[in-house]
């Protein structure tokens, strides 16, 4: 029965049954350290803003992976202050708000700061709300007739 087996012909890629083990492909991404062995969390942090939508990548390290810890690498990276962070938002649309929600976050994944309306004026911008606009003209109730 070992005989049909010499008969059959294999493409010329393929390596003999003994030395298949010797030369396997390699793939440039083999040597690549899995994740979880990776010493430090990369991810890509913004302000929100209208204006600028431009990410810095930021360097965590995983055993000190925290909510705190994120956000006080985030902002001296950033330039801001930490009080002037609102929320820590994953985008598209997930707030986070805890260490359990930081240990899920994965590299390079988006995440995004937001700022409270109080802070400094260069990094959030104030647009007055249709309420806040005047609607009439201030000097016409000046006018007599």
């Amino acid at each position: 029965m070992a005989e049909p087996q010499l008969d059959v012909k294999k493409p010329s890629g393929e390596h003999k049954q003994g030395d298949s083990n010797q030369q396997l492909p390699t793939d440039p991404g083999d040597n690549a350290k899995p994740a979880d062995t990776c010493p430090e969390l990369v991810l890509k942090v913004r302000i929100q803003s209208h204006k600028e939508n431009d990410f810095i990548e930021v360097e965590l390290d995983r055993q000190e992976l925290s909510y705190q810890n994120l956000l006080q690498v985030s902002c001296y990276e950033l330039g801001i202050n930490p009080e002037q962070v609102k929320k820590i938002r994953k985008l598209p649309n997930t707030l986070l708000r805890k260490d359990k929600d930081i240990l899920r976050l994965q590299d390079f994944q988006e995440v995004e700061l937001i700022l409270m309306k109080n802070g400094s004026s260069e990094l959030t911008e104030y647009t007055p709300s249709l309420l806040e606009k005047p609607c009439y003209n201030s000097n016409a109730t000046k006018m007599t007739y």
